[in-house]
């Protein structure tokens, strides 16, 4: 058999398919499920074997957890990006401490425009995205 490459949804897939059937074989099965599913998926045998021993995950948990950190929207996003890089790229905790002068300096030399509603939302910001 010849060394197929998967898109990635599809290698998923196989994976969360082939995990409970694995994780109930007798040795010589485990075997012969990794060895298809590395040639299958192009994944070196170590990292195949520590898919295939992990716990059997719901991609709908997963997807939540995507969609949960996303708090900010792109206003926020663009605003905090200018006054990182106007701040020399600082770590989000000195940037945090520092938005209080940052934002009205930059807003008095005009590089910066921000609405009343924003200006005050950004210094409460998590700024560990950056």
């Amino acid at each position: 058999m010849s060394n197929v490459l998967l898109p990635m949804d599809t290698c998923r897939q196989l994976l969360r398919a082939l995990k409970t059937r694995y994780q109930a074989a007798s040795k010589a099965e485990k075997t012969r499920i990794l060895e298809e599913f590395i040639l299958i998926s192009g994944y070196h045998r170590k990292s195949a074997i520590r898919l295939l021993n992990g716990a059997v995950t719901n991609s709908s948990q997963q997807s939540r957890l995507a969609t949960a950190r996303s708090i900010y929207g792109a206003a926020s996003q663009q605003a905090l990006i200018v006054l990182w890089e106007a701040s020399d790229r600082l770590c989000g905790k000195r940037l945090r401490a520092l938005l209080p002068q940052l934002i009205p300096a930059m807003e008095k030399h005009g590089h910066i425009s921000l609405n009343p509603a924003l200006r005050e939302q950004l210094p409460s910001c998590r700024t560990s995205f950056i």
